[in-house]
């Protein structure tokens, strides 16, 4: 039977968290909504506009003064125009999938009734995590420490994506802003990714440990988990945003400094090897009920068809009269066809709640700029062919 949810079990990876506390108390996040245009306005012309306007007002944007312009630094714009925006925007998505999907644990039955506590004192617990002021005042200060060391050590004279910036022997107002301002923005949003991947992580972790009622003949092939292939779905911008960062930062290499995109393939392919891997990784946490489950349920079902097996073959090819038929005819179970195929449904069930949906959202969004940066110097139709044929 289809329980009733508490709206308190609609869990959000995004509402609450110190960062979201901060934004609405200064009014970039209005009482209702998430202010996703504002906030990408406000942000965007914080990181961005500044830089721009200085390399405007010293003629660096440019070839002209310097060698090495800062319009040719794509990292720098992409960071600030593309990813902050879609890292923003990307809230949104988590937003909405992790309150439709997480309460469905409860309403899909997967967790049970007499599980049901168990399964809000999960969400409570997650909910206060999420909300703590700690690890984000973690982030803050690690932020603030690498950037320290970062100067202290000189590091600007030997970071290539700042050279625009040299007057001499030290930076201009540009250049310090990109360090003390625009990029600790950068890291603290794609920092901020990462912890709520750790979140979900944590949180699927802790209702894989409940004791779920997985379905082995379920029509999804994973156990009635079917419905996580959609949970990537909160980290797809994210995905694209983290790939378009290092696939332009690549690209200004490739036009400038000679460098092969042929060189880039190890890389770049770890890269998204780890990037999928990442992202998916919180859906690893059900492949130990879901392989407990199919062993079971493949014994349980083997006996099943064994029985209806032997009860056909006494009745029809025996001839025999006197056999116990109630399963014979039992109409959940129906002819020999349909207990094969129920026992046929148990063995393709799928050991973790991984498909082609949660793949896909990973993968061609961070696949995206990839590709746009080997079409510098291949074909694009060249690079789609080659990357078809590996798949298939």
């Amino acid at each position: 039977m289809k329980q009733s949810v508490d709206p308190s079990l609609a869990f959000s990876l995004i509402r609450d968290d110190l960062p979201f506390r901060l934004q609405r108390r200064v009014g970039l996040i209005p009482e209702q909504g998430l202010g996703i245009m504002r906030r990408v306005v406000f942000f965007t012309v914080l990181t961005w506009l500044p830089i721009v306007i200085w390399a405007l007002l010293t003629d660096r944007i440019l070839s002209g003064t310097v060698d090495d312009p800062l319009l040719r630094h794509f990292g720098v714009h992409v960071r600030f125009l593309l990813a902050v925006p879609l890292f923003i925007a990307g809230e949104g998505i988590a937003h909405q999938t992790s309150t439709m999907l997480i309460p469905y644990f409860l309403s899909s039955g997967v967790v049970p009734a007499a599980q049901k506590q168990n399964f809000a004192d999960i969400i409570g617990d997650l909910t206060r995590l999420r909300d703590s002021s700690l690890p984000w005042l973690a982030i803050i200060a690690l932020i603030v420490i690498w950037t320290a060391l970062d100067t202290a050590a000189g590091g600007f004279e030997f970071e290539h994506e700042v050279n625009w910036a040299a007057i001499g022997d030290h930076l201009g107002f540009g250049g310090w802003w990109f360090i003390y301002v625009s990029r600790p923005v950068f890291v603290a949003f794609l920092a901020a990714w990462l912890w709520r991947l750790f979140l979900i992580f944590v949180l699927l972790k802790r209702i894989a440990r409940l004791d779920l009622d997985i379905v082995p003949t379920h029509p999804d092939s994973a156990g009635g988990l079917g419905f996580l292939e959609h949970l990537p779905k909160a980290f797809s911008l994210f995905a694209f945003a983290v790939s378009a960062v290092l696939s332009s930062r690549l690209a200004h290499q490739v036009l400038y400094h000679g460098a092969d995109v042929q060189s880039l393939k190890t890389l770049l392919t770890v890269f998204l090897i780890a990037l999928v891997g990442i992202c998916l990784a919180p859906l690893l946490m059900f492949f130990r009920p879901l392989v407990i489950a199919r062993r079971r349920a493949l014994l349980e079902y083997g006996i099943l068809v064994g029985d209806h097996g032997r009860l056909v073959r006494r009745r029809w090819i025996l001839g025999e009269t006197e056999v116990d038929d109630s399963i014979l005819q039992a109409p959940e179970l129906g002819p020999v066809a349909d207990t094969l195929s129920l026992y046929q449904a148990v063995r393709k069930m799928r050991l973790v709640p991984i498909g082609k949906t949660s793949l896909f959202v990973i993968a061609i969004p961070a696949l995206i700029p990839i590709i746009a940066l080997f079409s510098i110097q291949i074909p694009i139709k060249d690079v789609l062919m080659r990357i078809i044929a590996t798949l298939l």
